[in-house]
């Protein structure tokens, strides 16, 4: 007789801090304040076929389980999730290798492409990197937000050909367009000014670089995701439009093809998105469980009861959920 199908749903252990209960600050101070221990790491410089190149941080420890991971929009190794995670999964007796996406090291990349939400080629490029390196070595992934949703992706489009033995996916947008439209209203659209901000010198880079492209120029006007997914994102990495780009990259669809473990986790009051991005039952494999904290913001995820003594929930919880040094 066929096993039935056992859906999970789990209901999250996480509880903020009181003097961080607002999202708000949960993630402003997860982002800003928080000093994580320092970290140690070797870099490396990956050349890839199409003349671009990755640049990678390398755990110094020569054993343990490999664990991929991928940071969001605008980070890089210095981000306070990413150091956290890092050093927590070294502690553990993992081995942590950190890739940054194409221009997010510090150095332009060489192409007019870069990375975006649903960029999958680059994390199967690394993965497959990993395997052929480390062939009798488990590898894990942990996606952050964008890192998340393309980490998704990547699982769905792998489906039972999936190589890695489980992943991670902290606050995945799951439905772009939802988030765009959340990042444009209120007091999230300070989140969206200060990310486009970042995005703004490099989008003008490239656009100087390639006139071929006839991308338009960026405006003070041009100050939502949208329009700088319209006029940049889509056509730069062969989107017919910013609808095309959205419909592809949302995670969600592809959730029900996921065949290894993986485990998502979302907070309820997450600043950048609705509750509209959840993902019903009937779309989630077998393999995937949802995490759904009801506070910690995007990103988050701070607990601890004495003021300016943090307890960062999410790096433990990672290690938690991956299970050990395999």
């Amino acid at each position: 007789m066929a096993q039935p199908i056992v859906i999970v749903i789990i209901t999250s252990k996480f509880s903020p801090s009181w003097w961080l209960s607002n999202p708000h600050l949960q993630t402003l101070y997860a982002s800003k304040l928080s000093k994580r221990p320092p970290i140690s790491y070797k870099t490396e410089r990956i050349e890839l076929p199409d003349g671009d190149f990755l640049d990678l941080c390398w755990s110094h420890k020569q054993s343990g389980q490999l664990v991929l991971l991928l940071h969001g929009l605008t980070g890089n190794i210095t981000s306070a999730y990413a150091q956290g995670a890092f050093g927590q999964l070294e502690s553990a007796g993992m081995r942590p290798v950190f890739m940054h996406w194409r221009g997010c090291s510090g150095e332009p990349n060489r192409l007019a492409r870069s990375y975006h939400s649903g960029e999958t080629g680059d994390i199967g490029f690394m993965v497959n990197l990993l395997q052929e390196r480390f062939p009798d070595t488990p590898i894990s992934a942990v996606g952050f937000s964008l890192g998340a949703n393309a980490l998704l992706k990547y699982l769905g489009e792998q489906g039972t050909q999936c190589p890695l033995k489980s992943a991670i996916a902290v606050c995945p947008p799951l439905v772009l367009h939802v988030g765009a439209n959340k990042l444009n209203k209120g007091i999230a659209r300070g989140y969206q000014r200060f990310l486009i901000g970042l995005m703004r010198d490099q989008i003008e880079a490239k656009r100087e670089r390639y006139p071929e492209l006839d991308l338009p120029k960026l405006s003070d006007a041009d100050n939502n995701f949208w329009k700088v997914d319209n006029n940049f994102t889509a056509p730069v990495h062969g989107f017919d439009d910013v609808h095309d780009y959205y419909k592809q990259c949302s995670a969600r669809q592809y959730l029900k093809h996921i065949d290894i473990p993986t485990h998502i986790i979302y907070a309820l009051d997450d600043p950048f998105f609705t509750d509209e991005v959840i993902p019903s039952e009937s779309e989630l494999s077998p393999k995937v469980t949802l995490e759904l904290p009801t506070h910690g913001g995007h990103v988050g995820f701070i607990q601890g009861k004495i003021p300016f003594k943090p307890e960062y929930w999410l790096d433990g919880r990672i290690v938690e959920v991956l299970g050990g040094p395999g």
